[in-house]
């Protein structure tokens, strides 16, 4: 592999293995505000303990994230810095404000949060809860800021070749991160939500400790969040889904494997032939007639252009070739690939959708056999729902690797509408590194990354295992006359 390849590599593996912390956390964070809210206004003791006890799993998740988060930063200087040069005048702006509030709200309002237990009155306990958990979202609205900006650049000019910021309000307000943010956070809520079914679901089937009631809770809190998380996910995915055709009209057609221009598009449910071939001529597709076309213009009739009609017409904006340049490797002076990979682009697609749509039948069924009190006793029941966390993780991941494998072979997409110029081939973003420098730090981060999970997964079921009474603290001895005869003496 050349210098690019195992760039995009290791920018990937990192990246995946980081946000699997991230949904979780922001998920997380704001479903523990409201189980101490719940104990704040009723002083159910149930409450408290629901708390206590994801709050411990929280903090392990919240503490692994800003570890491996902190990676992404490295991977700018390190492996693309060509491309840090060409966004870092836009960049700056969110990334520092996303800095602002990660390290000094977030941070601030969590540690106070930790050490102010019987500290701070409750209502100011609480008030750090919210802060930091908030926080968490405002985090992740400043980093899809400029993710998005990269979907879709707004807000900037031309100078000497780079795109120079000229207002950041059009970067915050970008149509595709507004898309963008509200089906990224929903997203995160399904996962805390299949975490708390699972894991309380696990130890509702158990009943061998006396805190039936938090699993129980626990359990419901979690299916009734999945329900409504999917039902924003659906909504808001059909939003993001029609700005994509709009802006980045390739990634959906390599999508659905649209390789002909159709009036109307059918939308392909399951593809049986060889979906690398950018002619799809092998390809049988197993489809739902007119429905791609209103997916994409709300009207059935609507014609959907398909990627043989796509790559001549960015062939004539973008041009055919690579341009001459020895920092192009083996890709200077060659014809540009424009179609993404086809079976990561169609089936990251379908596996995003088919998990999800998994997990969201998992919310309801388990709602459905818990209702009314009831406790599953069948040997399937802790098995299905500790398997069922794994599914809205899976739908992220792969919604985020078609997300940015579909935008290939730009690193920043062009903008149809916007400034000409303002566009970068991934080609062009790589650090001028050899091949045995990539290799070493992507072999020690994998190591790292592998060393790091083994801890994580060591600590969470840890604390799994030990349920409530192992994050309570351990209660007073009561006095007795003995002793306090003892003392007296």
């Amino acid at each position: 592999m050349d210098v690019l390849e195992l760039a995009r590599w290791q920018f990937g593996i990192t990246t995946v293995y980081h946000f699997l912390m991230v949904p979780l956390t922001i998920g997380l964070a704001v479903l523990v505000a409201g189980m101490q809210t719940a104990w704040v206004r009723t002083g159910h003791e149930k409450y408290l303990r629901m708390t206590k006890f994801w709050g411990k799993l929280l903090l392990v998740n919240f503490a692994m994230g800003v570890v491996t988060g902190i990676v992404q930063e490295f991977q700018f200087g390190m492996a693309w810095s060509e491309y840090s040069r060409f966004v870092g005048d836009v960049f700056g702006a969110p990334l520092a404000m996303e800095g602002l509030v990660a390290f000094f709200v977030e941070s601030t309002f969590l540690g106070l949060w930790i050490f102010g237990w019987d500290r701070l009155p409750k209502r100011v306990h609480l008030a750090c809860a919210w802060a930091f958990s908030l926080a968490t979202i405002a985090s992740a609205y400043f980093i899809l800021a400029a993710n998005s900006w990269m979907q879709h650049p707004v807000g900037v000019e031309l100078v000497d070749g780079k795109p120079r910021l000229t207002s950041i309000w059009a970067v915050l307000t970008n149509n595709t991160a507004l898309a963008a943010i509200p089906h990224t956070v929903a997203g995160c809520f399904a996962v805390a939500g299949a975490f708390l079914v699972g894991i309380g679901g696990w130890h509702l089937w158990r009943r061998r400790d006396d805190d039936g009631p938090v699993w129980r809770a626990s359990v419901r809190y979690g299916g009734w969040v999945g329900v409504v998380a999917f039902s924003a996910l659906a909504i808001t995915g059909d939003v993001q889904g029609k700005l994509m055709f709009e802006q980045q009209p390739m990634k959906m057609a390599a999508a659905e494997a649209l390789c002909h221009t159709e009036q109307p598009a059918s939308f392909s449910i399951f593809a049986i032939g060889d979906v690398t071939r950018p002619d799809c001529e092998n390809v049988k597709s197993i489809t739902v007639p007119a429905l791609l076309s209103f997916l994409a213009h709300n009207d059935f009739n609507s014609e959907v252009r398909g990627i043989e009609d796509l790559v001549q017409e960015y062939r004539d904006r973008y041009g055919a070739n690579y341009p001459v340049d020895d920092r192009l490797g083996e890709l200077s002076g060659k014809p540009i690939d424009y179609v993404p990979n086809l079976p990561v682009t169609y089936w990251g697609f379908r596996l995003m959708i088919g998990f999800g749509a998994l997990a969201a039948l998992a919310a309801v069924g388990v709602l459905w056999v818990t209702r009314r009190g009831r406790i599953p006793r069948g040997k399937w029941f802790p098995i299905a729902v500790l398997g069922g966390i794994a599914t809205p993780f899976l739908a992220n991941s792969f919604g985020w690797i078609f997300t940015e494998m579909g935008r290939q072979p730009f690193v920043v997409v062009p903008n149809p509408s916007g400034v000409d110029g303002v566009w970068m081939f991934t080609a062009r973003g790589v650090s001028g590194l050899t091949t045995g420098e990539v290799w070493t730090s992507l072999i020690a981060l994998t190591l790292v990354y592998g060393a790091l999970a083994v801890v994580e997964v060591f600590l969470i079921a840890k604390y799994v295992r030990g349920g409530v009474a192992g994050v309570m603290p351990p209660k007073p001895p009561d006095k007795t006359d003995d002793d306090q005869l003892a003392f007296a003496y």
